[in-house]
């Protein structure tokens, strides 16, 4: 199942849910490659359409064996065309928690991920960006 929420600044950030259910295939639309081996699944990133910062390969997250939860955080600057004499940038933050098998149903909200890879960036390519750990 994927959850996906969005807050988009041209409405106001006015808050939209969009849930999709399905095999791992459903995955894909986030750019995520999900492998299942017995009863663990491994989680890959795929490369994308982002600007800045820019992934050429596939990364492999973590791999999550059953009962654990992943937490997946990036950030991302994207041009609005692919044309030059446009300008324009949109921006995404990600926050994507992924469970294999039973997970309970709070465990996404208040509980803490089995695996965590924060891959947050300063979107202009300056100094890396500094965590508020």
């Amino acid at each position: 199942m994927v959850h996906d929420v969005l807050a988009d600044e041209a409405v106001n950030y006015a808050r939209h849910d969009d849930v999709q259910t399905g095999d791992v295939s459903i995955a894909r639309g986030l750019a995520l490659w999900l492998t299942l081996d017995g009863s663990a699944v491994t989680v890959e990133r795929l490369p994308g359409r982002a600007a800045f910062p820019r992934v050429g390969t596939s990364t492999r997250l973590f791999t999550l064996t059953h009962g654990q939860v992943g937490r997946y955080r990036a950030n991302f600057r994207f041009r609005f065309t692919d044309c030059a004499c446009n300008p324009s940038w949109y921006y995404e933050n990600w926050l994507i928690h992924i469970g294999n098998g039973d997970v309970g149903h709070d465990r996404f909200l208040r509980g803490q991920p089995d695996r965590d890879v924060d891959n947050r960036v300063h979107l202009y390519g300056g100094s890396g960006r500094r965590s508020n750990h």
